[in-house]
């Protein structure tokens, strides 16, 4: 990249990451009565109160950093991808899909959810710069299934990904899209109206199917001035028999205990295990294999998936890594590797 978008680069990263209170975006009386959101700073929290909040100094020292990185030779090619096409369906009628980063197409007995969509090849408001998917999509929007419901997690571009939902709305219209607090006026002027935004530890019901958004530690922001005015969350998703979790993305926090204390311990979880490095920088908002393996603990889901790794280059740490610790760290924690996977891209996982 020349120098010169480089340093355009290392700007926009730099506003990503800044909290600044210019053109403050209003408040909707639905936020003002959230127990999560301060009234007097206009900004929402981690549920022990922390903002995640970094110093012009880190945030510097980061993007130098990542913009003097070595090379990952596999920034470019990505990994290998299986066609979901040339894999069997689950004889139960259960399955769940890994697209890619966040993106999981889960299947409960002919009903489809779908988290954090992303398909297109930057996870960046450019299409010239900003972090670039590392190969193919295994699957197009225009191969998916009649799709249920639409899970975001928070506002970041690589988990929410308007031109994704622009193009899955025009294919099927009749999607219902379930938000955190303070994204519906975004997906609005996306052209998409059937969304249902709510609290963390509010529920709502589609097609027999129980969504509830739950707490995890992270922090929203798509412009400078506008840190933390929208929610984050987790979601919980349940069907009279059965129950899926995805984490999105988050640092770890006592809220996965929490979440399984209030609604059970689901059968599928996600949970993410990459983009951590470096360390210092990263831990308050994205969790390490490590400490994923402690949230399938807190959790104790049947089955877990391993997401947030292996598409877009984020941070400093080799693309294949996160899954080389994960297994390490289910062997220390005496868990069977088969219950914490990491998926090829475009694979399809039975489910009991």
């Amino acid at each position: 990249m020349p120098i010169s978008l480089k340093l355009v680069a290392l700007i926009f990263c730099l506003s990503l990451f800044t909290s600044c209170s210019i053109f403050q975006k209003p408040a909707s009386d639905t936020m003002l009565k959230s127990e999560n959101f301060n009234t007097e700073t206009g900004r929402f929290h981690n549920s022990d109160g922390s903002e995640n909040k970094k110093s012009p100094g880190q945030l510097l020292k980061m993007a130098k950093a990542f913009l003097t990185r070595a090379k990952d030779p596999l920034e470019d090619k990505g990994f290998d991808t299986l066609s979901p096409a040339n894999q069997p369906d689950s004889p139960t009628g259960r399955q769940v899909t890994w697209v890619g980063h966040s993106t999981l197409l889960v299947s409960i007995n002919g009903q489809h959810i779908l988290t954090d969509p992303i398909f297109i090849g930057r996870a960046s408001p450019f299409s010239f710069m900003g972090p670039k998917r590392a190969g193919k999509t295994p699957l197009a929007i225009t191969e998916l299934p009649p799709i249920d419901a639409v899970i975001i997690s928070h506002n970041h571009y690589d988990h929410l990904s308007i031109p994704s939902l622009k193009a899955l709305n025009e294919l099927q219209p009749d999607i219902q899209y379930f938000v955190p607090l303070g994204l519906t006026d975004l997906l609005k002027k996306a052209g998409i109206i059937q969304i249902t935004e709510l609290d963390w530890w509010q529920s709502a019901s589609h097609n027999n199917i129980e969504f509830t958004a739950t707490p995890v530690h992270h922090w929203s922001s798509r412009r400078g001035f506008d840190r933390n005015e929208t929610l984050w969350s987790g979601w919980m998703v349940k069907w009279p028999e059965f129950s899926f979790y995805f984490a999105g993305d988050t640092g770890y926090s006592s809220d996965f205990l929490e979440t399984r204390k209030r609604l059970g311990a689901p059968d599928l979880a996600a949970i993410p295990i990459g983009a951590y490095n470096p360390r210092p920088f990263m831990k308050a908002s994205h969790v390490n294999p490590e400490e994923a393996v402690q949230i399938f603990t807190d959790l104790m889901p049947k089955q877990a998936v391993a997401v947030h790794w292996g598409t877009f280059k984020l941070t400093l740490e080799p693309l294949q890594e996160p899954p080389l610790r994960l297994t390490a760290a289910l062997r220390d924690a005496g868990i069977e590797e088969t219950r914490f996977l990491a998926l090829q891209h475009g694979q399809k996982l039975h489910l009991e």
